[in-house]
Formats: structure tokens, C-alpha cells, sequence
């Protein structure tokens, strides 16, 4: 039987909510084994001068710990 961990990391994109999760989740696949799946836990936008600067999801990553 595997074990599983869950993690919450923040990505960010100047193009889209779909980018930054795609950014997320490269980089976790980067740093962490194993990776099996990540939901969107949050989204947001920073605005700056009336404009989005960026958009912004809050990860939560899972990945199989090693035996």
C-alpha cells in the first residue's frame, strides 16, 4: 500500500489561471517525486492600475511517498 502527501504551493502567470496551474505544476514536478495529481484550491488576481497584473492559483499537489 502506498502513502500519499499533500502539499499547497501558489503559482502565478501573466497570461491565465490555466498558465499558472501549468507553471505549478511543472515546478512541483521539478522539486517532488511522484507527483500524482493537484486540485485548484484557489484562483485570484493581482490588479494594478485598472489592469490584471497577474492571475494567481493556490495548489494543493499530491505525490506518493517513496517505500
Amino acid at each position: 500500500m502506498s502513502v500519499a502527501r499533500v502539499t499547497e504551493i501558489i503559482a502565478g502567470s501573466k497570461k491565465s489561471f490555466a498558465d499558472a496551474v501549468e507553471v505549478g505544476v511543472a515546478r512541483a514536478c521539478q522539486t517532488l517525486d511522484n507527483v500524482t495529481g493537484a486540485w485548484v484550491q484557489d484562483q485570484s488576481v493581482v490588479v494594478e492600475k485598472k489592469k490584471i497584473k497577474e492571475y494567481r492559483v493556490t495548489l494543493k499537489v499530491t505525490f506518493v511517498l517513496k517505500d
